[in-house]
């Protein structure tokens, strides 16, 4: 089970989400998006909590207001953290989450300390959390079908682009060509290599004459 909140709408179309227990969370670490960014309380136990950004987005674009949605969620989330104040909590893409063999489920790590942010949430803040909880949604999504979807549609608009670059190259060197082409044109076209037929004529030559110096 997974459960989909809808942060704030005037910070745009965005979808907040997190898993039900340690199980799930191993799912989504397995199948998230680069365009998710994972939140967790710092250094106690919490849920996963996921935003997914649009594309071209980095982790460093997000609006402050969904930022303290996802803070003010996870903490809500928290055995621990729910119940005091001054709560830490870190995030970072999923891209830098790492996981080992050696790890328990749901447990992670980082590939990169320094791609780690940190936000201090001083209060639980109802407000914020009843809002997004009228959003709530409970969905039982297949993660690894909608990941290989993902990949299958990413695969054919680089092919796609790839065919597009492709065409654009011959046009562009057939557009060469014609222009090497032109400019050969105009070589021979010169007025100082061109022979009239008054030429031919003052020269007092005979026919057969020319043929032989043409020969």
């Amino acid at each position: 089970m997974v459960f989909y909140f809808k942060a704030r709408p005037d910070a745009g179309d965005y979808t907040i989400f997190m898993g039900l227990d340690k199980f799930e969370n191993e799912e989504l670490i397995k199948y998230g998006f680069p365009e998710d960014v994972w939140f967790h309380v710092d250094k106690m136990s919490s849920a996963h909590v996921y935003l997914r950004l649009h594309k071209g987005q980095g982790f460093d674009d997000i609006n402050e207001g969904v930022l303290e949605d996802c803070a003010q969620l996870v903490k809500a989330n928290s055995i621990q953290g729910n119940k005091v104040n001054n709560v830490d909590v870190v995030y970072t893409p999923w891209s830098n989450l790492k996981k080992t063999a050696s790890m328990d489920v749901g447990q992670v790590g980082f590939h990169n300390s320094k791609m780690v942010r940190t936000i201090r949430v001083e209060k639980r803040v109802n407000d914020i959390i009843n809002r997004l909880n009228k959003t709530k949604v409970e969905r039982t999504p297949d993660l690894r079908a909608e990941r290989e979807a993902v990949n299958a549609a990413e695969r054919a608009e680089r092919k796609q682009h790839l065919r597009e670059k492709k065409k654009r190259e011959e046009i562009e060197r057939l557009e060469k060509e014609r222009q090497a082409e032109m400019r050969s044109y105009k070589g021979l076209m010169v007025t100082d290599k061109m022979t009239s037929n008054k030429d031919i004529a003052s020269s007092n030559k005979s026919l057969q004459e020319l043929e032989d110096d043409f020969m």
